[in-house]
């Protein structure tokens, strides 16, 4: 399920700031984004020996894991793109070593969503891949 917003996102060049801060900071605005929504933030940048989630929040019984990308270009592909079988299967394993750490694995539903911001437009896709697909 996709959502686009016009949500305040501005865009970002390459020359001003560094793809790291440039990260830091579209995973800001998918955050007060998402707090708006009435989500709860549970983590940010949580890291496993299998990789990073950019943020964890909580929707009523759900958790939810979310990747954010920022996209200005998309001779690169588009967000859900950008997240190939092998990120996906990073952030899984990620999203389980959280679960389990925090003693929610198999007590609590969880979703994998996306957040792309481009052209200063954030666009919400719930349910951007699931187990099945990795």
């Amino acid at each position: 399920m996709k959502f686009i917003v016009n949500f305040p996102a501005p865009q970002f060049k390459m020359d001003k700031l560094h793809s790291k801060s440039i990260g830091q900071k579209a995973e800001e605005i998918a955050c007060r984004f998402l707090l708006q929504q009435g989500l709860q933030l549970l983590k940010k940048n949580y890291t496993s020996r299998y990789g990073e989630i950019d943020l964890i929040l909580q929707d009523r019984h759900d958790v939810i894991f979310v990747e954010v990308r920022n996209r200005n270009r998309i001779d690169y592909g588009n967000a859900l793109e950008s997240v190939t079988k092998n990120k996906q299967k990073k952030i899984i394993r990620t999203a389980f070593c959280f679960l389990q750490k925090n003693n929610l694995l198999n007590k609590i539903n969880c979703r994998f969503d996306i957040i792309a911001i481009k052209n200063g437009k954030l666009e919400w896709i719930k349910n951007a891949f699931s187990l099945e697909y990795c």
